[in-house]
């Protein structure tokens, strides 16, 4: 017993090696500032900014609230945390022996003919016996080289990527939810630019008409106005459509059953901020909830490397029982006479099974560096979304800037058009002319205005913005 204690003790001294040497997060040569970011000094991110006092629209607040509250990916999300914390609080009882209860009756009757039954007869005098035993067994294996406290560094980190899984979630709802909106104000917009001319293609082609009466203008010019004032009106159930669409999509992402959206913010209502901070790319490694679950995989992969190596080395098993146990069940709690115990250890080494054990410690090593590869390539993929979105935004600017002076041209080319023509100076195809071309336009620059915003939300996504 003492020999046996001692060994224990020396085998828990050297327990705190391990035997795996875990690989360090790789340190990343990343740029001092995003490719299109706004030369400046101020190293403050709009991600760090809450989503409520990011998107300032109350009716989106309430539809983005909605959804991070209902939304089936978000609540799927939730339980698997509370699976991943509760398979974590289980692996820290592998440290604790495992101790079993057991209380058991039993008779055994051997054939009279056999070796038992004959001396049961010739001894004690009787053709059974009986037995009975309620006893305290333990077993504990010796965490020398690691296994366990690498199976509790793995589940950790399994905890914690559940969590940043959650994150990423919330912020593509926050995003998606944000993007639809604006879809959804600008199909409103369209909408609106569509029946407005509409009207007026109806008011030239009455003109037209009194025109024909007056013989001033053939047929072919009232079929010209009427193919306009029809293609017009084509695009008024297409916009409802579209629009009907949106507000189902918006509210299944809320969790709730397709129906119309109240909304009374107007897409020329909502503006983008002259400068948009972007901060410094190292802080998307630590904020991007993607970027963060990547990480973690890490720490899993060196878990399991340190496992399938402790695993190639010999197990310390110590088990003990003791309770008491008698022939009688008269005798059965009979103190000290049925009491026993015993104790034992023993030292396990895998010999036929090492190859195998010894391929599983060779491809977790390969499975750790590739999650070394997918950790550097998350970065990157971090890297070029906010890039993409800050090159949308510059870009988009301009592009506003001017399809917002070519609607305006051709906004008063429409009216004086309309005016030369009542009095006779213009014909009827400059006039249909300069009304397709202003209503492409306004419904260009509606496009244009909700791609800028959808830029601004995605760039918020991409920095790791919104989930808190």
């Amino acid at each position: 017993m003492k020999k046996i204690l001692s060994a224990v003790i020396l085998l828990m001294i050297i327990s705190a090696c391990n035997v795996s040497r875990n690989m360090e997060t790789p340190k990343l040569a990343l740029p001092s500032a995003f490719r299109n970011a706004v030369a400046t000094a101020d190293t403050s991110s709009i991600a760090n900014i809450q989503w409520k006092d990011f998107f300032t629209d109350e009716i989106l607040q309430k539809l983005i609230d909605s959804a991070i509250k209902n939304n089936f990916d978000m609540q799927i999300a939730l339980r698997n945390m509370e699976s991943s914390r509760l398979l974590f609080k289980q692996i820290k009882f592998n440290y604790t022996p495992q101790v079993s209860l057991n209380v058991s009756a039993n008779t055994n009757r051997p054939s009279d003919n056999s070796l038992n039954g004959l001396t049961l007869g010739q001894f004690l005098g009787t053709n059974h016996i009986e037995d009975y035993n309620a006893s305290l067994s333990l077993s504990w294996e010796a965490d020398i080289w690691g296994k366990i406290r690498n199976q509790s560094k793995a589940a950790l980190a399994k905890y914690l990527q559940t969590a940043e899984a959650r994150k990423a979630i919330q912020t593509n709802i926050v995003s998606s939810v944000s993007q639809g909106y604006y879809n959804l104000l600008m199909l409103d917009e369209q909408l609106d630019i569509a029946r407005r001319n509409l009207r007026l293609n109806d008011s030239t082609l009455k003109i037209i008409k009194l025109q024909l009466q007056a013989g001033q203008v053939s047929s072919l010019a009232v079929q010209q106005a009427e193919a306009q004032q029809l293609a017009a009106a084509g695009l008024v159930p297409e916009f409802e459509q579209n629009i009907a669409i949106q507000e189902n999509a918006l509210r299944v992402l809320t969790g709730a059953l397709p129906d119309h959206i109240e909304r009374s913010t107007r897409l020329n209502q909502l503006t983008v901020a002259e400068s948009i901070p972007a901060g410094l790319p190292s802080a998307v490694v630590s904020r991007r909830p993607d970027v963060r679950s990547a990480e973690l995989a890490l720490s899993v992969a060196n878990a399991n490397v340190g496992f399938n190596k402790a695993s190639m080395y010999p197990v310390l098993n110590i088990t003990a029982a003791g309770g008491v146990n008698s022939l009688k069940a008269s005798n059965w709690f009979n103190i000290p006479a049925s009491l026993f115990g015993t104790v034992a250890g023993s030292v396990l080494q895998p010999v036929l099974n090492r190859r195998k054990l010894k391929t599983q410690y060779e491809v977790s090593k390969i499975e750790r560096e590739k999650v070394v590869l997918q950790f550097r390539q998350s970065v990157l993929n971090a890297a070029s979304e906010v890039s993409d979105a800050l090159v949308k935004i510059e870009k988009l600017k301009a592009r506003q800037a001017i399809i917002a002076s070519r609607v305006r041209t051709l906004q008063q080319a429409t009216g004086n058009a309309n005016l030369l023509f009542k009095n006779g100076m213009a014909n009827y195809l400059e006039v249909i002319t300069a009304q397709s071309n202003v209503l492409q336009s306004e419904l260009e620059l509606a496009s244009v205005k909700r791609q800028q915003l959808s830029a601004v939300a995605e760039l918020y996504r991409s920095l790791g913005g919104g989930w808190n």
